[in-house]
């Protein structure tokens, strides 16, 4: 069964595939289940579905298998068997188009953003700030937006925080807000950053959103998966982080496109529950609202976790597609939660959900879809349709080969270090910068193509005008770029 227009998650009880139509695939979704019970190969399952109705990817690879997705399916054994019993599935093995990313540069693009573009808000949940180091932090970024230091990396900022300490005259009325032990408990908290391996997710090329939406030649969405297999126990507030901030940037950059055929990009953020864990209520109650209004925007947001307990209720209220695997319920505690997953579905009077929730062997999954109206289905016991992509991880040599032949390749692998708050207070201190290798990006800027354009002595002075007036703006809008979250910008 290859239309695109629907999302066939699996066969029901009667044989029969269970789908939802793709144009309310931005309704959100969940898949939940404990360990081992098929959520993995359920994600990489919707990935291929969404990937093959054209619409854009980007997953979180938590475990290092979901690669899988860029080498073709062997079928053997129970897989074969499950495809066999799904004849409308017309099963096809073949690779997707996967571009693979690493916060770190090891095992695929380097993935960053730069303090500007991340704003004082979720940078001081990203460093569990108290309140009064949040206010000074806010202070800084005060300074440096009115006096045009550009935050790009953490030397930026801890130049700046150095200079605030130094010079508190700067600060103007804001002086009360950055003390001594507030600029030293900030500079502290970055140096812990720095040993997490974060300094790596903060510079320039910063990820530009029109890559992640770019369709391959053939139509089919690209699927980009984020290397966390270490990040996640390593540094788990650097995963959720990042993740709270694309999903901001989506919401900020992307038009408003009304009810459409199908998403422009669909999210898979897995271990879900530390994007909400030790959040603050403030930036939780943003969350849970730029949830509801990206839809609007065209994206989808999947939410993979163990149990739904583990989301807020406001965000589960919010869910549309809900694939639930395999619960264990050993302590009366255990069993409650299991009961409020049972109520969340829509009942089917052909069987208990409550009951069934126990019971469900590995790769079967109680689902509960949206009907043509968007009202909910009644839940049916599905047996996942195995993906046609490989299920296991790709080799060293598979993702090299992948890296290799990336569209991106290049674009973001040498970092750029140009002049920022570290080489401009530097400067002014009469004390020569230290010296960073510069490395020349193979995309072309819009001031690029323009000066190109033109040619001469004339066309380098408007390319150099238009990246005046791009930095400018960036400045002026960097604090917006968080705005939904905060509440203070126009919607």
């Amino acid at each position: 069964m290859s239309d695109s227009s629907q999302i066939v998650v699996g066969a029901g009880a009667d044989g029969q595939p269970v789908s939802q139509a793709i144009r309310l695939a931005n309704r959100h979704g969940l898949v939940a289940g404990a360990t081992g019970t098929g959520k993995t190969v359920t994600l990489q399952r919707l990935a291929e579905v969404f990937s093959d109705a054209g619409v854009a990817v980007f997953a979180a690879d938590v475990k290092g298998d979901l690669c899988g997705l860029g080498a073709a399916a062997t079928p053997q054994g129970k897989v074969a068997e499950r495809i066999a019993g799904m004849p409308w599935l017309r099963h096809s093995p073949k690779a997707y188009p996967v571009t693979l990313w690493d916060i770190a540069g090891k095992s695929g693009h380097p993935l960053r953003t730069t303090l500007s573009e991340m704003g004082p808000l979720l940078l001081g949940n990203l460093l569990e700030l108290t309140d009064s180091q949040q206010a000074a932090l806010y202070a800084a970024f005060k300074v440096a937006d009115r006096d045009g230091l550009l935050l790009l990396d953490l030397k930026d900022l801890k130049a700046l925080l150095n200079h605030l300490k130094d010079n508190p005259q700067v600060l103007g009325d804001d002086s009360a807000l950055m003390t001594s032990s507030s600029t030293q408990a900030l500079l502290r908290r970055l140096a812990t950053l720095e040993q997490q391996g974060a300094e790596a997710l903060f510079g320039e090329p910063a990820l530009q959103l029109e890559d992640l939406l770019q369709p391959t030649a053939d139509g089919r969405g690209r699927i980009h998966l984020l290397d966390a297999s270490r990040l996640v126990h390593e540094a788990p507030k650097v995963y959720a982080t990042f993740l709270l901030w694309l999903l901001a940037e989506l919401f900020e950059q992307l038009p408003e496109r009304g009810d459409a055929e199908k998403p422009l990009l669909a999210l898979f953020f897995d271990e879900a529950h530390l994007l909400f864990n030790g959040t603050p209520k403030a930036l939780q109650d943003r969350l849970e609202q730029v949830v509801r209004l990206i839809r609007s925007k065209g994206v989808g947001v999947y939410f993979v976790t163990q149990s739904p307990a583990d989301l807020p209720d406001a965000v589960l209220a919010q869910l549309g597609l809900r694939i639930q695997h395999g619960l264990r319920a050993f302590t009366a505690k255990e069993q409650k939660s299991l009961k409020a997953v049972a109520d969340g579905f829509r009942p089917n009077p052909a069987f208990s959900t409550l009951g069934v929730l126990t019971e469900l062997g590995i790769g079967e999954a109680l689902v509960g879809t949206l009907e043509d109206k968007g009202t909910p289905a009644m839940v049916q016991r599905v047996l996942v349709a195995p993906p046609q992509s490989r299920i296991g991880p790709l080799s060293s040599a598979e993702r090299d080969a992948l890296l290799a032949a990336s569209s991106l390749r290049g674009r973001y692998d040498q970092p750029i270090d140009r002049e920022s708050a570290y080489e401009m207070l530097t400067q002014r201190k009469g004390e020569p910068a230290e010296p960073v290798p510069q490395a020349k990006p193979e995309q072309d800027s819009f001031a690029d193509k323009a000066g190109e354009f033109l040619q001469g002595a004339a066309g380098q002075a408007i390319k150099s005008a238009v990246r005046q007036a791009a930095n400018q703006l960036g400045r002026q809008l960097m604090r917006g770029l968080m705005g939904s979250l905060l509440g203070n910008k126009r919607r």
